[in-house]
Formats: C-alpha cells, sequence, structure tokens
C-alpha cells in the first residue's frame, strides 16, 4: 500500500494496482523524447505528455525517477519530442525497454533548432530546450519551452495507449 494524503492532514492507504487501474481508464497519447549525449541518440517513451502554456510556449511530460535515460537527456539541456502515429506501437515498445541503443534500427533526423533526434514517421515533432524539472514523488515533471515544432503526418491518428494496451484515435463522426 501506498499512503496519500488527505485535506485535513491525515492519510489513507491506495493500493498501487489498483491506482494503475483506475489511471489506466484515461487514454493517453504516446511520445518519444529524444536528446544527443556524447555523440548518440538517447531517448525514452512517455506517455504523460500534455501542453502548458502558449504563451510562452510550454510543454511538459513526467519521467520516473529510475530512468536510465533521463539524466543524459537533462543533461543534454534540449530534447526532440515526436508524438507517435498510431502505426507506431512496436517503437513505441522499443524505447520503453532497457536497451543501451534504444535507436537501433530507428530511423531519424536531427531537429532544425536543438539537433534532438527527431523519430520519423512520427504525427508531429517538437523541439524543446530544458525549462525546467520539478520534483513529483516517485516521478519528476519536466517543463520544454518550444523552439519550434510541426505536423509530419496528417493521414493517420496518434497512438493511443488505453487500459494497458495500444490503440489508435478515430473522431467522432458529426
Amino acid at each position: 500500500m501506498t499512503e496519500a494524503a488527505t485535506g485535513d492532514g491525515g492519510t489513507i492507504e491506495v493500493d498501487p494496482k489498483e491506482y494503475r487501474r483506475v489511471m489506466g481508464q484515461f487514454p493517453t497519447g504516446v511520445t518519444v523524447v529524444a536528446a544527443e549525449s556524447e555523440g548518440r541518440p538517447v531517448g525514452l517513451a512517455i506517455g504523460s505528455f500534455f501542453s502548458i502554456s502558449i504563451d510562452p510556449p510550454l510543454v511538459g511530460f513526467c519521467v520516473g525517477n529510475s530512468s536510465y535515460s533521463w539524466p543524459l537527456i537533462e543533461a543534454a539541456g534540449c530534447f526532440g519530442i515526436s508524438v507517435l502515429a498510431e502505426d507506431q506501437h512496436e517503437t513505441s515498445n522499443q524505447f520503453a525497454g532497457k536497451a543501451e541503443d534504444k535507436f537501433a534500427g530507428i530511423h531519424w533526423d536531427p531537429s532544425a533548432v536543438t539537433c534532438s533526434p527527431m523519430i520519423r514517421g512520427a504525427v508531429a515533432h517538437i523541439d524543446c530546450t530544458l525549462e525546467a524539472v520539478h520534483p513529483g514523488g516517485d516521478h519528476v515533471i519536466v517543463v520544454g519551452r518550444v523552439r519550434e515544432l510541426d505536423v509530419v503526418r496528417d493521414d493517420v491518428g496518434a497512438l493511443v495507449f488505453f487500459r494497458g494496451g495500444y490503440g489508435k484515435h478515430a473522431p467522432l463522426d458529426d
């Protein structure tokens, strides 16, 4: 069990399995956050990506404190975000794993501003510099300042993670 604070200063216990099950009811998009470290690309899959502000243009994501890739990306001071397409679930799996070279077999191009790796075939690319990192329990909350962004493909939807599996988004018919 994990303790959670109540508004009156008390605590309640939250079952981590139940927490995951309930949070899994909310679909999330899947992104890859990547940077260059010591001359090679490094990256990780992120399902907690979000827009923060239009003025200034800020985005955010959360990453676990136990991540091996995040300290390398943080040290770079900049990163690229590739919003994965619905046909890129294998790419997501590769970046969610613990392989030393997550870019093996992955086609990518350097971004125009920060030269961060951008995954080919993604729906969108967002090029960022690191703005802030905040503690957030067993994760950190990362804020990036958008330097350049682009819709790369509008012929497919974004990859979605929902109830422990991948899916795709389809607009509702009007």
